[in-house]
């Protein structure tokens, strides 16, 4: 039990990096000397870093264990929001939030690896339901813990919360001890995967970013994804396994899936900024987003329920459908003005994610054979996060250029088709 509690923590501290930070935005831009657009580079550069080394520290663990890869990546969680928040300059802030990204991915993967091959299969379910519910409350509390520490410490205390993960280093250490199989590492593969992630989310953010964003970005983009379907045919059983990214459930789902959290990274971005502009100090906006904490502890509970009532494919489409319904209403009370609207609309999406997310992972693991579950859901997680990057990304570069409202409505495009191409499928032969 009590590791369950510790690896939710982490998983939480994890999310905090974002969710607990957003509130501090504006003030950090001001202190290092940039605008807001700026400063949320801070947030999609975290989650493009999550996105691509979540799989890595998969297959990290498969080759040498568990201990190893999750002991350093929490560390790397914690030196990293200290580095951060002792930056002069926004420059170094980056440098030390990619790294802090690194690290966190390893949580993720194997705080769920590592707790179902030390429980018994009996009481795996509600572990596994522990450790999601103390990550998901602790990450849609972060505004409000963030807003705290801002209002008592400024923005550098709110961007060293996670450094708390390293008083976890010496219990994991001694709890965490799961042998590899020595399996070959693909980190070429991963690389490649990143420059085309990178490139994708330089390009979203260039509007407000300039034209050099957009080059690089388009480049990095026309190089990476070429050389990737190149990668994947020469290495069938690397970083993205052949056997995985053609299957069809896995891409749909994967895909479809991404869609929940780009709006709710972007609804953590949006409504802080949002609010800091008509005069709302950190702390008043962390209260309004504390009933997106409470809905978070029901999640866990509502997913096993969907799925066991209607199964995972129809629960990711009703998660994508809610999250549809909650970008309305934050386009709404974006245009109205009204902040109990806009407290409304992360609720929504919230409740998408934390069941959209069980979902897809069970929607893809059951679509693909045993042997290959691990390597499907390191895709999964990989197109899951990069939508979180992707989110941040569309609010940094489009909310200066063309207004939040309109940044939010050119969002919804992305849950609208994830929700379409969920219907569809269901209707074909044979569809679960």
């Amino acid at each position: 039990m009590l590791l369950s509690i510790v690896l939710g923590l982490l998983f939480g501290l994890a999310g905090t990096s974002t969710s607990g930070v957003t509130v501090a935005l504006p003030l950090l831009a001001d202190g290092l000397g940039v605008d807001t657009a700026v400063a949320t580079w801070m947030v999609s550069g975290y989650a493009v870093a999550l996105a691509v080394a979540t799989p890595v520290h998969g297959r990290l663990a498969d080759a040498v264990g568990i201990r190893v890869p999750l002991c350093v990546g929490v560390g790397l969680l914690g030196l990293g929001a200290l580095a951060a928040a002792a930056a002069p300059t926004f420059g170094l802030l980056m440098a030390a939030r990619i790294v802090q990204g690194l690290g966190a991915a390893s949580i993720p993967v194997l705080a769920s690896a590592l707790l179902s091959a030390r429980t018994p299969p009996e009481r795996r379910g509600g572990v596994l339901g522990r450790l999601a519910g103390i990550s998901a409350a602790l990450s849609a509390l972060g505004p409000l813990i963030g807003g705290a520490l801002t209002t008592a410490g400024g923005w550098r205390a709110a961007v060293a919360l996670p450094a708390l993960a390293l008083l976890a280093v010496p219990y994991l250490w001694r709890h965490s001890v799961v042998r590899g199989d020595g399996a070959r590492v693909d980190l070429v593969g991963a690389v490649i995967v990143a420059t085309a992630v990178s490139g994708l989310v330089l390009l979203v953010q260039s509007p407000s970013a300039g034209a050099v964003a957009a080059v690089v970005g388009g480049v990095l983009l026309a190089v990476g994804v070429p050389v990737t379907a190149l990668w994947v045919r020469a290495r069938p059983d690397g970083f993205l396994p052949r056997g995985v990214v053609g299957n069809a459930t896995v891409v749909r789902s994967s895909l479809c899936a991404s869609a929940v959290p780009a709006s709710w990274f972007a609804l953590l971005l949006g409504i802080p900024l949002e609010l800091a502009e008509r005069g709302w100090s950190p702390l008043a906006t962390g209260l309004v987003l504390v009933p997106s904490a409470l809905v978070a502890l029901v999640c866990p509970a509502a997913s096993a329920f969907l799925q066991a009532r209607i199964g995972p494919r129809r629960t990711l489409t009703c998660a994508c459908a809610t999250t549809v319904v909650g970008l309305v209403v934050a386009v709404a009370g974006v245009a109205s003005h009204l902040p109990w609207v806009l407290a409304l609309a992360p609720m929504l999406v919230t409740l998408a994610f934390g069941t959209g997310q069980p979902a897809m992972i069970a929607a893809v693991g059951t679509a693909v054979p045993q042997d290959r579950r691990s390597g499907a859901i390191g895709v999964a997680t990989l197109c899951f996060l990069t939508g979180a990057g992707i989110g941040a990304a569309v609010i940094g570069g489009f909310a200066a250029v063309v207004g939040l409202t309109a940044a939010l409505a050119l969002l919804l495009v992305l849950p609208v088709a994830g929700t379409a191409v969920q219907l569809l499928a269901g209707r074909r032969p044979g569809t679960a």
